[in-house]
């Protein structure tokens, strides 16, 4: 494998777009206390166009994440909270008769916001789940035929609890697919926890919080991020992962080619954040797992020897070539 080899000087950020970031990050840890990646990663789902699993025990912040993102972002924000009588009409909206035009309208459901907060969405049937499947694929929704346009920017973040089963339905691969990354908040730390109820002794901090940028700000930095350079060299390496995620012993199914894509715009994000204009392949392992692990299936085997996803994407990175590691060297930055 080659690449140019024409020297470009290391390059970095638009400041006035670095600002913003450091903005956003800031803003929303106030609420989120001590748990700067997993906000960080919120954001490179964000600035990706991407949506958000959010899988945790209840009570550590999860609708907090979704609630300070949007007003940080300045954008509307809207909660769905799913339950097995949950309709697909509940989140997309219904075309209801208007006596006095005479004529059916479309009444928007929740969906029809920026930020949109899926809660507890396994709990909610299968048919209710697909629902929000055109809304995160296409942006857009469609009702009896007529298809209503999404605001810009969107994205669901929407959550489940890992440990409570009874009375849920497991989310389809399909589904799964369809979300740019999984993550989690865990446990404060001992003493991130006494600062949590000392913010919280008197008021809450979100009530408190107030817009660090614009919706147009946001979309501002999405269009930014998809300019930002990344070396042939990285795709391929990519692609090695997603590769080695298909082959692997453990897994019935691999990562899907959108798995692929999303790792590519969301080390373009990643590196947004770190304040540069060019991916390294460090951008890539810090985004690998949020973004592949959940799209893997372990085969029957695996799960009764306790493997978990995560392990499965950080053996396939241990078996890619790191670009740069085998003597070629990736440019650091673009060359226009």
């Amino acid at each position: 494998m080659t690449t140019s080899s024409t020297t470009v000087a290391e390059s970095t950020v638009n400041q006035g777009h670095a600002d913003t970031i450091d903005r956003i990050v800031e803003n929303v840890g106030r609420v989120i206390i001590g748990k700067d990646p997993a906000v960080r990663l919120a954001i490179v789902a964000l600035l990706s166009r991407g949506h958000i699993l959010v899988e945790d025990v209840p009570g550590v912040g999860k609708t907090m994440l979704a609630r300070s993102v949007a007003i940080t972002t300045g954008c509307d924000f809207k909660r769905v909270q799913f339950t097995p009588d949950l309709l697909p009409s509940d989140v997309t909206g219904a075309s209801v008769y208007n006596q006095q035009i005479g004529q059916f309208e479309y009444r928007p459901g929740p969906v029809m916001a920026q930020v949109v907060l899926a809660d507890e969405i396994n709990r909610a049937t299968p048919k209710t789940q697909s629902a929000l499947l055109e809304a995160m694929g296409e942006q857009q929704v469609t009702v009896e035929g007529v298809t209503h346009p999404l605001p810009s920017p969107f994205m669901v973040i929407a959550t489940q609890n890992p440990i409570e089963y009874e009375g849920t339905f497991p989310l389809p691969e399909a589904q799964l697919d369809r979300f740019f990354m999984r993550i989690s908040l865990g446990y404060p730390d001992p003493s991130e926890e006494v600062a949590i109820m000392d913010g919280r002794e008197a008021t809450d901090p979100i009530d408190l919080l107030t817009p660090s940028c614009t919706a147009a700000d946001i979309i501002a930095l999405q269009q930014y991020a998809e300019t930002l350079y990344i070396d042939e060299l990285i795709k391929q390496y990519i692609v090695e992962i997603a590769t080695a995620t298909r082959s692997h012993p453990d897994t019935t199914l691999g990562v899907s080619p959108r798995a692929s894509i999303n790792m590519m715009k969301g080390a373009k994000a990643y590196a947004m954040l770190q304040g540069r204009d060019y991916v390294i392949p460090d951008d890539v392992k810090a985004i690998a797992v949020p973004v592949m692990s959940h799209r893997v299936l372990l085969s029957p085997s695996a799960r009764m020897r306790g493997v978990n996803q995560s392990t499965i994407v950080n053996e396939a990175m241990e078996q890619a070539t790191v670009p740069g590691a085998g003597g070629g060297r990736i440019p650091t930055a673009t060359t226009n």
